[in-house]
């Protein structure tokens, strides 16, 4: 893990206004994750946060975790989520990717995987500053 990567992601300032339009109407399921469980998560978690030229559903900068809900819209974009998880890669960051069937049919599942995955990532990057 690259010590800058860790402190640095790019921001494509012209997609604020979008990331706030995304914000303001989001989907049941962002809603249901954001206010049911995330908003509240001992740990910060953003929504609709710009990294690079891309805005994702969730990001929590501690864990370097992205969380990405996919509805029917996803089904034909494969490759271009392909490509955000490379971009995203670059920067040491995680993808969680998630159907809105999973969070309407096991919602909990879902919110104790998030925490194992944050739990985790935050565990690798206490040891990583130890060394320094």
């Amino acid at each position: 893990m690259n010590d800058k990567k860790l402190r640095f992601l790019p921001r494509n300032k012209s997609l604020k206004p979008y990331s706030t339009y995304l914000r303001n109407n989001a989907t049941k399921e962002e809603n249901h994750l954001w206010y049911d469980f995330l908003k509240s998560y001992p740990i910060q978690f953003n929504r609709q946060r710009i990294i690079s030229g891309f805005i994702v559903d969730f990001y929590c900068d501690k864990a370097k975790l992205v969380i990405e809900l996919d509805g029917k819209q996803h089904e034909n974009a494969k490759e271009y989520d392909r490509e955000r998880s490379l971009v995203f890669g670059k920067y040491d960051l995680i993808v969680l990717r998630y159907k809105n069937t999973d969070i309407n049919d096991r919602f909990k599942a879902v919110c104790e995987e998030i925490d194992k995955v944050v739990q985790k990532r935050l565990k690798q990057f206490e040891k990583y500053k130890q060394q320094f």
